[in-house]
């Protein structure tokens, strides 16, 4: 079979490489010259994922250290309370910025739990070493990190990474550390930027001003988590200024995420009428009907996936149906609470494009599994 395999163009076996996990990888390269050729390929290279979940030996062998050259996107994944997983993401981290010119976007996931008290010196400062070499970076993706994350790394990437077409920082920290003063310079540094993820208490006035501006590019999508003690207590966004923004970006999509930590007072101040909300995400430990019902009102003509975390109750089973009849255009709905069938009902006879959904009448095991729309 391997003899029948060197026969294969190289381009093809370029296709069949690029699937496979980086041990796999070694292994292939390792059969012999063709296929050491092929795998060395930038093709098998573009777009790489590579897990440090389990221990690898030689992490950065000669042949792996010369195909970090070629990688364009990279998706590292590890899990910081394994010391070698952490070890082996910072190393490969630090290589990427030593020799990172062609890489265009990062995208970082950690999984399992973190250690107490873990800043994540190590993985950020690595991060911050590839934004100052990674000149051409365009995509960068730190959602899933679990740490803090601060104006230093912010103004790297507003030093260093001009290119930048999206930033999301908007992870689960319970600090939200990045000041609007770094947010507006990243903005002015990167007149590229089309999506942009933050904790609410990140974002202006002042930079939906800049992002409205008659020199920007179109601006595509705004992800705001709501979460810290610090987006409780930021400031009003007027109104004024989202439909200013709605009306130089008219494609414009904002996801918003509200989480328990947030008062009603502050739920009611940050819901608004003029931001089009495309994305609502409510995991609130308070009143959960009336941001459904102000949904329902006020984002009717923008709205396309719902995401409700409460305890089943009538008003909130009314108020998902007043929701279903309103917002035509709707694509998801997932509740994650037992619903009466009045509500599956609903949204199966006013949402003709719903591809995806999560409406159980009984009690099912954890974790429960949307139904998808044929």
């Amino acid at each position: 079979m391997v003899e029948s395999a060197e026969k294969l163009p190289e381009e093809m076996l370029a296709l069949i490489f690029r699937d496979l996990p980086l041990r796999d990888r070694a292994a292939a390269a390792r059969v012999c010259k063709a296929w050491a050729a092929a795998i060395t390929s930038s093709a098998v290279w573009h777009d790489t994922g590579i897990s440090c979940d389990c221990e690898l030996e030689d992490l950065l062998p000669p042949y792996l250290s010369t195909c970090l050259d070629h990688i364009h996107n990279l998706r590292l994944e590890y899990e910081p309370s394994k010391t070698y997983s952490r070890r082996a993401a910072t190393e490969l981290l630090t290589a990427l910025a030593s020799r990172t010119s062609r890489l265009r976007g990062l995208c970082l996931e950690c999984h399992g739990e973190k250690p107490l008290f873990d800043a994540g010196h190590d993985i950020l400062n690595a991060v911050q070493a590839v934004c100052g070499a990674a000149h051409q970076l365009h995509h960068l993706d730190l959602r899933r990190l679990p740490y803090t994350l601060d104006d230093t790394l912010v103004l790297q990437a507003a030093r260093d990474c001009p290119e930048l077409r999206s930033l999301f920082l908007d992870n689960h920290a319970l600090v939200d550390s990045v000041q609007p003063s770094s947010v507006l310079k990243l903005l002015e540094a990167c007149p590229h930027l089309r999506a942009l993820g933050l904790h609410l208490a990140s974002l202006s006035p002042a930079a939906l001003e800049l992002l409205a501006a008659p020199h920007r590019a179109p601006f595509a999508l705004l992800a705001l988590r709501c979460a810290c003690p610090e987006d409780a207590r930021a400031p009003l966004l007027p109104d004024e200024a989202w439909a200013t923004l709605s009306s130089r970006h008219p494609g414009l999509e904002v996801e918003l995420e509200l989480e328990p930590a947030l008062p009603n007072e502050a739920v009611t101040r940050i819901l608004q009428p003029a931001v089009p909300v495309a994305v609502l995400r409510l995991n609130l430990s308070g009143d959960t009907v009336g941001p459904v019902r102000f949904a329902a009102r006020h984002y009717a003509e923008t709205l396309r996936a719902l995401e409700v975390r409460a305890s089943a109750s009538t008003e909130l089973h009314t108020a998902l149906e007043e929701l279903a009849a309103r917002c035509a255009g709707l694509r998801e709905i997932h509740c994650f609470c037992v619903v009466r069938p009045s509500v599956l009902d609903a949204f199966r006879a006013h949402c003709p494009r719903l591809r995806s959904y999560t409406l159980k009448l009984k009690r099912e095991p954890h974790p429960w599994r949307p139904t998808l729309v044929r």
